[in-house]
């Protein structure tokens, strides 16, 4: 892991927060980035930076094309190159039963999910294939394969993301370009303070 470069999505709280710090502590040069909470981002990379770690935080919305092209042109500009992206930015969603939920609700999950997984994947990977290497990993959940009520739209788009993954992994494996998902259960963030018990997948 050491000098290599990684980008984290949705790294200013929680999971990515973590996930940030934990690469920097194990060499990797880390960007932080954020949708909306630049102050979070900056305690992440301070944070890095006190422990002696390498980071910048970095704002795009990851379902956007021209902020994440931007994003990856400031890493490079930085640290060269990108070696990983771990994409985690999490979307908002709908928790209602399948019957109380409108199509709208229900497809917006699944068409963010997979918009920002889509985007993040496609702006690192000419880095990538240029140097014959790549990590890619992709934060689903364990409610893809657990129902859990009312989280339907949250679970299906996780399902789909999870797929998509598979292909991804199929394509790019011969380029030297690994892709995996990680489908952690419950983990004690500010996101999942309001989760009902029934709904509670084992604790990361």
């Amino acid at each position: 892991m050491d000098g290599k470069v990684a980008i984290v999505t949705g790294a200013s709280r929680g999971i990515g927060a973590a996930t940030a710090k934990t690469l920097a502590g194990r060499g990797a040069k880390v960007v932080v980035n954020y949708a909306r909470n630049a102050t979070a981002a900056k305690e992440v990379v301070a944070s890095i930076k006190e422990k002696g770690g390498e980071a910048i935080a970095i704002q795009a919305d990851a379902r956007n094309m021209e902020q994440m092209n931007n994003l990856v042109e400031e890493t490079v500009q930085a640290y060269e190159t990108v070696d990983i992206l771990v994409h985690n930015a999490g979307m908002n969603f709908v928790k209602k039963s399948f019957e109380d939920m409108l199509w709208d609700e229900f497809i917006q999950k699944t068409n963010d999910e997979l918009q920002a997984a889509f985007v993040s994947t496609k702006v690192v990977l000419p880095y990538m294939k240029k140097q014959h290497y790549g990590k890619l990993v992709y934060v689903s959940s364990g409610l893809s394969n657990h129902p859990g009520p009312n989280f339907i739209s949250h679970g299906t788009s996780k399902g789909a993301l999870n797929s998509f993954v598979k292909y991804i992994a199929q394509e790019l494996g011969n380029q030297g370009i690994t892709a995996n998902v990680v489908s952690p259960g419950l983990v004690e963030t500010d996101a999942t303070a309001s989760i009902p018990e029934e709904c509670q997948l084992p604790t990361t």
